[in-house]
């Protein structure tokens, strides 16, 4: 109760101030709808809003896959090529400052413009790459520096180093750079989505724009609230299976 009911309490409030100023200053419906406007709009899409919320998480999940398999791997040879990390650091740097926005009509070209869920997959990857990758390539070098001596005093191979050293030792980093990369996956994907302009994707981001269009802002508010609780729900999720992996991760992991 001492967790939940603060927010609980501040978000109906500012629900009931919503709903109380709409009514009282008499603002248009088109400007600001009340807030029992957008519940009657969730109630009547909520079919049309549920396949958008799955068309949404499931691009953002596959480009969460893309982006850890990418940053992971990359992440490892680096680890084993100090040449390789100097001459791949950049490169990763210079595709996170990139915006999304600026590279995103390229890769609807190189997709197809039949196909716009594969260039926003990618594009969400790219935004959810640098965490992860950044998070693998400190946590590989975070291992204990005493152990790395004794390492060495054994003659442990590179290989040995990294699969009984540097790998156990990089868990709580790499777990922290998937639960951030996580919420930049959907807001990648819903950017995307924005940028290819196409209704094929089906997404949140569609729905927004096919309501913006219309002037149907409290059908807006209610993709937005879906989306909104898309979000929370994912990190959620993450944040529970960190604190699980990490629960395990301090009572068997070699290197804490």
């Amino acid at each position: 109760m001492k967790r939940h009911l603060p927010p609980t309490l501040l978000i109906a409030a500012l629900l009931i101030g919503w709903e109380a100023a709409c009514r009282l200053l008499h603002v248009a419906p088109y400007i600001l709808p009340p807030p029992s406007a957008v519940a009657v709009s969730l109630a009547t899409d909520a079919p049309i809003l549920l396949a958008a919320a799955w068309n949404t998480l499931s691009m953002a999940l596959w480009a969460l896959l893309l982006a850890s398999l990418a940053g992971c791997g990359l992440a490892l040879a680096s680890a084993l090529s100090p040449a390789l990390d100097r001459a791949v650091r950049p490169l990763a740097v210079a595709a996170q400052v990139t915006p999304v926005v600026a590279v995103a009509p390229l890769f609807v070209i190189w997709a197809g413009l039949d196909h716009p869920e594969r260039a926003i997959v990618a594009l969400a990857a790219i935004v959810a790459f640098f965490p992860i990758f950044s998070g693998a390539t400190a946590g590989l070098k975070s291992a204990d520096p005493g152990l790395e001596r004794v390492f060495d005093l054994y003659g442990a191979s590179r290989w040995e180093r990294l699969t009984r050293l540097r790998l156990p030792a990089s868990t709580p980093f790499l777990l922290e750079g998937h639960r951030v990369a996580a919420g930049l996956a959907v807001i990648g994907a819903v950017v995307a989505e924005f940028v290819a302009g196409s209704g094929a994707a089906q997404g949140l981001a569609w729905r927004i724009l096919e309501a913006g269009n219309r002037l149907q802002t409290d059908r807006m508010f209610a993709a937005l609230a879906v989306l909104a609780a898309l979000g929370l729900l994912l990190h959620g999720a993450v944040h529970a299976a960190e604190r699980r992996l990490l629960a395990w991760w301090a009572g068997t992991g070699p290197a804490r």
